[in-house]
């Protein structure tokens, strides 16, 4: 009763428009997360925190995907078309890069190298997925944005693992970071959250250097920002700004990083502008199939109070959802739900369209 209340207090301030207009970001692509299977055996015996509970799946099957992955992702958005005849969409929120383990334990872990998240794709003999992220910018069906350069806090991992943090050392040497650090630790995978205020410099360089990165891998220059697992600190907005991020995704209560534990609250909501004149987009439907259950009724209850509000349908879905390398039968249980989820959509809302964020971003840009 109370959550439901909730969600639809948070419905009510902000853009509103009478299109039914749909957007799904999916999060985390471009990002090592779990090698193979063989990585999550060694570090679950190694007895780290990769096994408990939901979350667990992003250890259990997230993994950088493969041509067989895109192709069958493609499939069902293609299938599934809007009031426009256009296809359903991701809009993919990428990394760049993700770290190089070789160079960085050749220096005994005193200085940080990363490696393109083409590269990665080579170390990890899916080279070949690349072409089909190409083929899907090309169909308007998986356009990447900014996520950040790594899905990794870089410079507390680093002093972890000069300091010889046990269970950290572990994971780097099967290739990984992304295991659950338990109470009142920060979470590796928290890109921009502060540890030490004084790491806030060493972020604005990430940002610039990841969106330049983004520029020269896909050819255009990113617009829309996500950035990982949510913490940030707001002064990185406007060095995001600088380099052509016009559209910011942000919780509708934004807990803002300021080093040490410490936070700030701003309160969001779409439509919003900060003082870089860059516009926030909220999330408010969640659609993770692989995770918790009955995620295609709660997920169209979602979006059914969104378009009664008069909002935008803004899904998040995580990658892990549509990953086969690891496990074939959890891209088939996402997809197949990602194809439920579509079908009863254009269904129940004929007049639905299908947009990137950014295109979101674009049609609330032009109303003000």
């Amino acid at each position: 009763m109370i959550g439901s209340l909730l969600k639809k207090i948070s419905n009510i301030p902000g853009w509103k428009t009478n299109r039914k207009i749909l957007v799904i970001e999916s999060d985390d692509w471009g990002s090592i997360m779990m090698p193979n299977k063989k990585t999550y055996n060694v570090l679950k015996d190694a007895r780290l925190n990769v096994g408990r509970g939901n979350e667990s799946r992003y250890n259990q099957f997230d993994s950088l995907a493969s041509s067989d992955d895109l192709q069958a992702l493609y499939e069902v958005l293609s299938s599934v078309k809007d009031k426009n005849n256009a296809s359903a969409k991701f809009t993919a929120m990428s990394l760049v890069a993700n770290p190089d383990f070789e160079k960085i334990k050749a220096g005994n872990y005193t200085s940080y190298h990363y490696e393109l998240f083409t590269e990665t794709l080579a170390r990890y003999n899916r080279f070949e997925a690349y072409k089909l992220w190409n083929e899907g910018i090309e169909k308007g069906i998986f356009y990447p944005e900014f996520h950040g350069r790594e899905h990794l806090n870089v410079q507390y991992w680093l002093r972890e693992l000069q300091q010889n943090d046990k269970h950290t050392r572990i994971a780097f040497d099967q290739g990984m970071w992304g295991f659950n650090r338990g109470e009142g630790k920060l979470g590796y995978q928290a890109a921009f959250d502060l540890d030490i205020a004084s790491d806030l410099q060493e972020q604005h360089q990430i940002i610039a250097d990841g969106l330049t990165l983004f520029k020269q891998l896909h050819g255009y220059n990113a617009r829309f920002f996500v950035p990982p697992n949510g913490p940030i600190n707001n002064q990185l907005e406007e060095t995001a700004a600088n380099y052509g991020i016009k559209y910011m995704s942000s919780p509708k209560l934004q807990k803002e990083a300021l080093g040490g534990g410490k936070t700030k609250t701003h309160f969001r909501y779409l439509g919003k502008k900060n003082k870089h004149q860059q516009i926030y987009i909220t999330r408010n439907v969640f659609f993770e199939p692989t995770g918790e259950a009955n995620q295609v009724n709660n997920a169209l209850k979602d979006i059914e109070l969104a378009f009664d509000f008069k909002k935008p349908a803004v899904i998040s879905s995580h990658r892990v959802n549509y990953i086969g390398v690891i496990d074939e039968h959890n891209r088939k249980k996402g997809l197949k739900e990602l194809k439920d989820l579509l079908t009863y959509i254009v269904k129940k809302w004929p007049d639905v369209e299908f947009m990137t964020s950014t295109e979101l971003g674009n049609i609330i840009s032009a109303s003000k």
